[in-house]
This record gives C-alpha cells, structure tokens and sequence, in this order.
C-alpha cells in the first residue's frame, strides 16, 4: 500500500477503537458512538469487506459500574473492573449488531495465546470461520487472568498482532486526536496534522511523546509502535479521530482523514521475513512432484496427499521447511499437524484425516497464508 487511494482495494481490516472515544466523559460506555461506528462496519461488510474489532473499554465501564472514579493501581482491581467491565462492552456491541443484522463474538486473548503457535493457529482458525460465517470478531485482551497486558498500549499492541494474524489490509485506530501530529498539540499550538508518514521515520518517534488518557493507557508512542509491528505483515495503518462522523468510511473511501502510516514491505514479501527471521525450522516435509509444482505455480495449500515423507519431530503450529524428493527446499510454513499425525495422513485425501487420526484441525497440512515459496 502507497498511498490513500490502495485502501479502497481493502478485503479485510481491523478497527482497534480505545476508551478515550469508546466511553462517555466517566458516564459508562458510549453507545451512541457504538452505534456510528456498527452502522459504518455493517456498510463495509456489505461491501464484501471482512471487519474486526478490537475493543478497548472493558475496564473504564468497570470503573463505572462499581463507582470508581480513578484507575485502580492494583492488580487484582483492574482485573475485577474488567469482569465487570466487559459484560456491558460486550452488550452494547451485541445489540447494536443485532439490530443491523449481524451476528457478534467475543474473542478474549493474551499475548501469550498468539505468542504460542498451536495457539496462534487455533486464534486464527477461530477467526477466520467467525468471519466466513459473517460473524464480528470482538475482541479483547483478557484482563482478568492476564497481567502484562494491563500495561500502555495493550489494545494497540493486541490490534496489530491480530492484523499480522489475520493477513489485515489495514489497522484502524480509532483515537481521540485528529491522527499523528509532528509535535504534541496539547504543548504546541503550532504541530501539524501529518497526512502520511513511512512508518520507519525516525522522526516520527520523537513526534510521538508519552502522553497517555485518564481512561486509556495507551498514548501515541504505542500506536507508533502498533504500526509498526502491523507493517512486518505489509498491513498499513491509519490513526484517526474516533468520533468524527462517517470516519472509518471516511478511511476505507480514501479520503484524506486522520494520519496514514504506510509499511515499507509488500504483504507477501513482510510475511515471508516474518516467517523465516522469527522461528526455527523444526522438520522437513518431502513432497511429490505434483505437489511441489501446485506450490510453485498456483500458490495453494499444502494437502496431505503430496506429503510422501517427514523428517524430524515437531508440534502443530511449528515452522517445518517443505523440500523436493532430491532434498531442495522449496518452502516453508506453519504445520496444522504434528509429525506423528502427518505421519499417519500423508499421502491420503484430506476427506480421510478424522477417521486416520480422530480428529480434524484443518484440510490442509499447511494453509497457503502460512506458507511462502522460498
């Protein structure tokens, strides 16, 4: 993506929204904003465009509903504020959604889910037939159990790992500034707005400042920070002011709303680096010929039917290089299978992998958005 007018080729984005615009000046969350925004998202689903939510909130409606007027320090209390929390967030979703047609679901996640491959791909299995099914993913990091995320920028940070996880055409955070200023505008009457920045500019770091919200802990560093762990998939991202009405139409039309920052890499090839830069080969899969050539030339899945033998021992999620019968490496990708159940599936139709092993994760050894050409 280059440039404004790439996002209205948009197939699939993710709308992170923070307290600051989600909650109504300490009066609980703010439903007449929820509503703006499901109606937008309903017109983009229309559209054909997949949409997911990443929600921040759940401990601001907490600190409502048990009459707290100050974020908690304390552990355990921010974790209680987001129990109590998140039972009205996800209300409000609902019923807006409803009312439009769509069907809504929670998904709760940590770091630590997506850090774990079998759990990254279960995370991203989930998702991905919530979507085919034209399901909202609304999702939240799971305050009550985890602690790390209880820290600035969670919901930003929890955003852009779902748009690397999810292959997202754009991150949108929605925010209470107009975007990404040169200069922090509450200090300098004088910073200006930034239309468009490459996301490496190291100028944009110094730009970025460490103020935070009274509800939201998350400041401009950390979507700075965002953008760029969503750009190591080439997914681009756009800050923009949450309740500026028709704003995410606004962006996904390619009008000139908010701040666009935009990856150095093309998706395929920050995908490929990713997967190859950030974890260890733990085996081979020998393919046939006609397997190896449907890689190279169609990009598709890899069946369990072109795998004539494995070598070595990993677990589903692990990364395993894909090689020709003479031994060259032809790819690589994350397995939905380990070595012993591939072992007992090779060489069979995928129609046959629950009565082999008992059981079905996926039709494909290993899913083409998990696996490049190398």
């Amino acid at each position: 993506m280059k440039s404004r007018a790439d996002l209205k080729q948009v197939r699939c984005c993710v709308i992170k929204i923070g307290s600051a615009v989600l909650t109504d000046d300490g009066r609980g969350i703010n439903r007449t904003a929820i509503n703006g925004w499901v109606e937008q998202i309903s017109e983009l689903k229309s559209r054909g465009i997949d949409v997911i939510v990443v929600s921040s909130g759940s401990v601001a409606e907490g600190m409502v509903r048990l009459g707290w007027t100050t974020r908690p320090h304390a552990l355990q209390e921010l974790q209680a504020a987001a129990s109590v929390g998140q039972m009205g967030l996800i209300q409000a979703y609902e019923e807006s959604f409803q009312a439009k047609g769509f069907k809504t679901a929670q998904v709760l996640l940590t770091h630590d889910d997506l850090a774990d491959r079998t759990r990254y791909l279960n995370a991203r299995a989930t998702i991905k037939t919530l979507l085919d099914l034209s399901v909202v993913p609304i999702i939240n990091e799971n305050d009550v159990v985890a602690n790390e995320e209880l820290r600035v920028g969670d919901n930003d940070t929890l955003a852009a790992i779902i748009a690397n996880l999810m292959s997202a055409d754009v991150l949108v955070i929605l925010t209470d500034q107009e975007g990404f200023f040169d200069g922090d505008p509450r200090l300098n009457a004088d910073a200006k707005l930034l239309s468009q920045a490459s996301v490496t500019d190291k100028a944009l770091d110094t730009a970025a400042g460490e103020g935070v919200g009274e509800l939201g802990r998350g400041g401009m560093q950390t979507k700075l920070t965002a953008a760029r762990i969503a750009s190591r998939s080439g997914t681009a991202t756009v800050i923009a002011p949450g309740l500026q009405q028709g704003v995410i139409l606004d962006v996904i039309d390619g009008v000139t709303v908010g701040t666009l920052l935009i990856p150095d890499e093309a998706p395929v090839s920050a995908r490929k680096r990713w997967l190859t830069a950030h974890l260890d080969i733990k085996g081979q899969l020998v393919l046939d010929n006609g397997a190896v050539n449907a890689l190279k030339q169609s990009g598709v899945s890899l069946l369990p039917i072109g795998v004539v033998a494995i070598t070595g021992c990993f677990e589903r999620g692990e990364l395993v290089a894909c090689v020709t019968e003479d031994g060259k490496e032809v790819a690589r990708g994350l397995v939905n299978y380990s070595s012993g159940d591939i072992n007992k599936i090779k060489q069979q139709n995928s129609a046959d992998i629950e009565t082999l092993i008992g059981f079905v994760n996926e039709t494909e050894v290993i899913h083409c958005d998990n696996l490049v050409l190398v």
